[in-house]
């Protein structure tokens, strides 16, 4: 056993030289947005354990997950091997969540120091003065799909050119967004991953390193060496989630998916986001696609919302301006998806609620639809 000691995630670079230490034996590190250290939070964990990262919360279930050295190592062998090698990198996402982590975990491996922003609103000014003080030649970042289009829409979206990849994860990047980034010549990577899986370990489709992907019962399963070993303080979570096979061990992702017979992996949406409307199960994440292909809702996000009539129905959140009608995006999502995808109705809101990791808070969105 050894120590677990909460960090100020504000601060980065104490969340920098937490994690170079956790990674040479050193207490493990859980980096925090709070002041406080939370009364159930362990002062001591197993010694391979030298992260604990909490999840979003996207969907209100938060859990804190325990990362090992040897599986945050084995995810940025397997990055460098995705991607042009070891290199240096723009921290642009909190340092409280995995992709925040991640940036800096692979910083660490690299031998290379990254250029920390400071938190708060990303400033596409201060993210493009950052990219100009890169020295080595390999250069990445990590960015949410917001901030790569809030960058694409800015006067220095050239900064974005000078990176050997741009990661893009945190959830789904509208094609439209992809196709943009490309023709400002900008390298786009698409990531998939979550906190229990050392971050992003499928790129563009493929597994990278040693990650094996799998679809069992229609849910995607992830296997590989940047596992998580468990939920910090919660037995029964941990064993719904992971499981072992054929002396495999493989996490439950609750997305459902597909895996095509070249190993292309594809997330079709979450397995809690299907609702059954008029009798018909519709998959709020496949909508949600579908929306944020049409013109002016790129950013838009879905989520159920009562009926009296239909037992539950999609409902559009996005901000203004929003050109398209009601009408036509009903016919638009149905023509895609069926009747009962088409969207009730388009709540448009000033600002969406965003969790610190840049997600959308889908449960305050839910509950903004629920009441409307």
């Amino acid at each position: 056993m050894h120590g677990l000691r909460a960090i100020d995630a504000r601060r980065p670079r104490e969340v920098l030289e937490g994690l170079r230490d956790a990674l040479s034996g050193g207490d493990a590190v859980n980096p925090r947005v709070d002041s406080g250290v939370p009364a159930d939070l362990p002062t001591q964990v197993e010694k391979r354990v030298a992260l604990v990262i909490e999840t979003s919360g996207s969907t209100g279930k938060a859990k804190r997950v325990a990362l090992s050295t040897g599986a945050l190592l084995a995810g940025a062998a397997a990055a460098d091997s995705a991607l042009s090698g070891p290199g240096q990198w723009v921290l642009a996402l909190p340092a409280h969540y995995v992709a925040g982590t991640n940036v800096l975990v692979r910083s660490i491996a690299a031998e290379t120091e990254p250029e920390l922003l400071e938190p708060g609103h990303f400033d596409p000014a201060a993210f493009a003065a950052a990219a100009r003080r890169l020295t080595h030649p390999v250069r990445y970042t990590s960015l949410v799909p917001a901030q790569l289009s809030t960058m694409l829409d800015s006067p220095d979206a050239s900064a974005l050119a000078r990176f050997d990849a741009v990661l893009v994860g945190g959830q789904a990047t509208p094609r439209s967004l992809q196709e943009r980034a490309l023709a400002a010549g900008v390298r786009v990577v698409r990531t998939y991953g979550s906190s229990e899986t050392s971050g992003g370990c499928v790129y563009d489709g493929v597994p990278v390193g040693a990650t094996r992907a799998a679809v069992v019962d229609g849910q995607l399963e992830l296997s590989g060496p940047t596992l998580a070993e468990y939920y910090l303080g919660d037995p029964e979570r941990t064993a719904a989630a992971f499981v072992e096979r054929d002396r495999v061990r493989w996490y439950r992702t609750g997305d459902a998916g597909v895996v095509d017979d070249e190993g292309v992996v594809t997330v079709t949406g979450r397995l809690d986001d299907v609702i059954v409307s008029g009798g018909e199960k519709v998959s709020l994440g496949v909508v949600e696609r579908i929306v944020r292909e049409l013109p002016g809702l790129a950013g838009a996000v879905v989520v159920r919302a009562p009926h009296a009539r239909w037992g539950e129905v999609p409902v559009v959140v996005a901000v203004p301006p929003v050109a398209l009608t009601l009408a036509d995006l009903r016919t638009a999502v149905a023509d895609s998806a069926g009747r009962a995808a088409a969207p009730d109705r388009i709540l448009v809101v000033d600002a969406l609620p965003l969790l610190p990791s840049g997600k959308p808070d889908r449960v305050a969105l839910a509950r903004l639809a629920a009441t409307a």
